[in-house]
């Protein structure tokens, strides 16, 4: 063990039972792991209503302040308030059903359902649905999202979740980046392997975070997550479809310089039957 770790404490259940011969058996039963895994849930637990906490108080108190806006039947009110509070509300209703929509999807992935069959995907299919996806976001911010790299490699998974890992990435690279930066997908094959890398030039991540920046919830800058209405989630989810595809997923990162997150899926050499869109149909956002 090394230092300055806590060690695991053990969990023991101790049974005695006496015979007739006046001897005793003992049985004893290490419960450590489903000590852990209780504790894990028990926390799980608690980052969820805390995270659910949140937007629901918010939508309660944007309520109120929206109803004293209006007025009563006979006050005009003031309806640029009212208008601003809605908004809020609309804001808030939006990340309160992200985190629903990514709690249930994450649970999927943990094992609550079977795995769906993996077939060989088109990575130039799954990279253009991604850029269709982050297109909204790119252009708000005015940031170049380009795709860089190999054309015509195949990934064997499933498809909806590898577009739905990619998304994930490209989008919390969006979220971190400074407007009118620029995010790179970068698509490359090495070693019987696809590699998809999302590189962009965003504040960065401190190394002290860097090994927990897949947990459920663990959020570097909480302030700023919260303001881009980030559930922290996301990353999580594409530890488990990268793990769940037999592949990984990594980080290096520079603290004001940016990050890049490289998703390895594995890969074999088949034809599929539906053709891959042409390279004009993968292109960047200016």
């Amino acid at each position: 063990m090394p230092r300055g770790r806590e060690q695991e404490p053990l969990g023991v259940h101790i049974r005695a039972v006496a015979l007739e011969d006046g001897h005793v058996t003992i049985e004893a039963l290490d419960v450590t792991e489903a000590h852990r895994l209780a504790r894990v849930r028990r926390d799980f637990v608690a980052n969820v209503s805390h995270e659910l906490k949140t937007p629901v108080g918010a939508l309660q108190l944007l309520a109120e302040a929206l109803g004293e806006a209006i007025g009563d039947e006979d006050a005009p009110g003031d309806l640029a308030a009212a208008h601003r509070f809605a908004e809020r509300i609309q804001h808030e209703s939006a990340r309160l059903g992200r985190l629903v929509s990514e709690l249930l999807e994450l649970s999927r992935l943990q094992g609550g359902e079977p795995l769906p069959q993996r077939e060989p995907c088109s990575v130039d299919r799954i990279i253009a649905e991604v850029v269709d996806r982050s297109r909204t976001a790119a252009a708000a911010k005015n940031i170049d999202l380009r795709v860089l790299g190999a054309r015509g490699l195949t990934a064997y998974g499933n498809e909806s979740q590898l577009v739905t890992a990619v998304t994930n990435l490209v989008e919390n690279a969006i979220a971190y980046s400074h407007d009118g930066t620029r995010v790179d997908v970068v698509v490359s094959d090495a070693d019987a392997a696809v590699q998809i890398a999302v590189r962009d030039q965003g504040i960065g991540i401190e190394p002290r975070d860097l090994d927990r920046i897949f947990e459920r919830f663990y959020r570097a800058d909480r302030a700023r997550s919260r303001s881009t209405g980030g559930t922290g989630l996301g990353l999580a989810i594409v530890k488990h479809i990268a793990t769940n595809h037999g592949g990984r997923v990594e980080v290096t990162s520079t603290v004001a310089e940016g990050s890049t997150f490289t998703l390895r899926l594995p890969s074999r050499s088949l034809d599929l039957d539906e053709p891959q869109p042409r390279s004009a149909e993968i292109h960047s956002i200016g």
